[in-house]
């Protein structure tokens, strides 16, 4: 699905998302994937949803965003409280939806001016 957003010009956001894939500003990524409206960080993570691990989540809450979105792939699914509690301690916002979701989140949440951040699960 293609994703038009007019009010981000210079930012990082989704231009389009499908299986196994999203393009941010019309660039194609097919592996994990951290997003910020400055910045995109290839490979933010080896895991998949099921190897998730507590320094993950600790990298995802460095960020400099006050909402944190995490993306499971094509399929919603919740990681354990322990895995939550990096974000829980900085005090952060979490947002834990599927891939699409997350992106078109993201993008109304730039779109606001919002400081946000979204890990992405694609492997």
């Amino acid at each position: 699905m293609k994703l038009q957003l007019d009010s981000s010009v210079g930012l990082n956001t989704f231009s389009a998302y499908g299986a196994g894939y999203v393009s941010v500003n019309g660039v194609r990524h097919t592996g994990n994937l951290a997003v910020l409206p400055d910045r995109l960080i290839p490979d933010w993570t080896q895991a998949t949803f099921e190897t998730l691990s507590i320094a993950d989540i600790e990298w995802l809450a460095s960020l400099d965003a006050e909402i944190v979105l995490l993306g499971t792939g094509d399929r919603l699914r919740f990681p354990s409280p322990e895995l939550l509690q990096p974000l829980v301690r900085r005090q952060k916002g979490l947002e834990v939806m599927d891939l699409p979701a997350a992106c078109r989140t993201y993008n109304v949440l730039v779109g606001e001016g919002r400081k946000v951040a979204v890990g992405l699960l694609l492997v």
